[in-house]
């Protein structure tokens, strides 16, 4: 039996004991099959409140307050596994919480049972939750209260998955209060190529306060010391040689960027993921507690 096999006889046995939000699809069509029976498609409504739209009359969707409202779709059981999935690889295979969210920007009834029954099944998301944990260590925690106080840079190594490029490195800049994530694909870890995307990010965003990186040579090279003669405020801190931990925000990041760059490269079957990581850092952006308050930070900068 496979994957969406096993789910959509779950999602089944599931709807027998509660029946409140999930449709089998002979039902879901006996509904569409009366609201057209009753006429005026876009205003009949069901005994529980479905509605039919004039361009796509195969549809359900929730009864809305007003016609500028976005449409929220009703799918059947056996439609919520390709809803889920795709809904699923668009997180980059986040948690419960994201996925739900994301469903419920155009979903009107896929229950949490769904959800965590897909992520059960989902063997992308057992692998990472096998991968193992470091235990014992506790990091003092950095706080920050500002835009752009504290920058985190590092360099994600692609060497062994190529592309069709030259490209072999990913740099990772993150805002250590917003999150907020910028990506680029290098052709090496020089400190030359690397100083020159960190510029083009300082002259888009504004510098940080203070950068933080490892003590790899190619963030602790004069190249990168003489950033501060353009921006004399800037402070450069290294964290401690082979301790991951004392920059323990964008070491994460990078992990569920490697992570959502493989669903990306499977989903779309292509090996380019110097495209893809522009994708990535998209749905990043998007998945940002702060996005709204960045964005309206950077009009400010230039209006």
């Amino acid at each position: 039996m496979s994957i969406q096999e096993r789910f959509t006889q779950n999602l089944t046995d599931h709807f027998k004991e509660n029946k409140k939000g999930l449709i089998p699809k002979c039902d879901y069509q006996k509904t569409i099959d009366a609201l057209k029976a009753a006429g005026d498609n876009s205003h009949a409504k069901g005994r529980l409140g479905y509605y039919l739209l004039e361009n796509t009359p195969e549809n359900l969707i929730k009864r809305r307050s007003t016609r500028q409202e976005s449409p929220l779709y009703y799918v059947s059981i056996e439609e919520t596994f390709d809803v889920v999935k795709s809904a699923h690889i668009t997180t980059g295979h986040g948690g419960r919480d994201r996925l739900l969210k994301e469903l419920q920007k155009k979903y009107a009834n896929i229950p949490t049972k769904a959800v965590e029954l897909f992520k059960s099944l989902c063997q992308e998301c057992q692998k990472k939750r096998k991968q193992p944990m470091t235990k014992g260590v506790v990091v003092r925690p950095i706080l920050t209260k500002e835009f752009s106080s504290r920058g985190q840079v590092d360099l994600i190594d692609m060497q062994n998955m190529p592309s069709g490029s030259n490209k072999k490195w990913i740099m990772v800049y993150q805002d250590h209060l917003t999150k907020f994530c910028i990506l680029r694909a290098l052709t090496s870890k020089r400190a030359a190529e690397v100083a020159f995307h960190l510029l083009d990010i300082f002259l888009l965003f504004g510098a940080p306060v203070i950068l933080q990186s490892d003590n790899g040579s190619e963030f602790t090279s004069q190249v990168i010391t003489e950033l501060k003669e353009v921006w004399p405020k800037l402070t450069l801190v290294h964290g401690k040689p082979r301790h991951p931990q004392s920059k323990g925000l964008v070491e994460r990041a990078n992990g569920d960027i490697k992570y959502m760059l493989v669903a990306w490269m499977a989903y779309n079957d292509s090996q380019d993921w110097p495209t893809g990581i522009k994708f990535v850092q998209f749905q990043k952006k998007q998945c940002s507690p702060f996005r709204d308050k960045v964005l309206s930070i950077f009009c400010n900068v230039w209006l």
